[in-house]
């Protein structure tokens, strides 16, 4: 939550830089460049809101995230990996080493709160071993109905 406030904060400080300066890039509207700022910080804060919202949940619920939490913090991940990559140059090691310890704790989170074993809906009986990992018992053997 920290991230999307920052977020989101830094986004509308640009954007009243911008319209103050009467900044101009390759001719645009300042009031639009300072427009658009504002309303990619919002989009992005509520983006990092709801990845947050869903870290929160699963460790409440101590369960995997759905399907769609789980394609949430994968993008989540890829964009602190993207990030991390460009504040290097762009801000210093210290906003690197921060987005790699959140790519981090994304990756560990997605990867601790695996599905578990008993929880996928029948599917150890299909592939014939019994819910408690135990082997099936042997088939009795006899000739095969023709």
């Amino acid at each position: 939550m920290v991230e999307a406030v920052a977020i989101a904060w830094l986004n509308w400080f640009l954007g009243v830089v911008v319209d103050n300066q009467k900044m101009s890039l390759a001719g645009l509207d300042p009031q639009a460049m300072s427009a658009g700022s504002w309303v990619a910080g919002a989009v992005f804060g509520l983006y990092l809101a709801l990845c947050a919202v869903i870290l929160l949940r699963t460790g409440v619920r101590d369960r995997a995230p759905g399907r769609f939490g789980r394609m949430v913090l994968i993008s989540a991940a890829v964009v602190h990996g993207v990030t991390g990559a460009l504040s290097v140059g762009l801000v210093g090691w210290a906003a690197f080493a921060f987005t790699m310890v959140v790519l981090g704790l994304i990756v560990l989170t997605l990867m601790a709160y695996e599905k578990k074993a008993g929880a996928n809906g029948g599917a150890d009986a299909a592939r014939g071993s019994a819910p408690n990992g135990t082997p099936p018992a042997p088939a009795a053997e006899g000739p095969s109905p023709a």
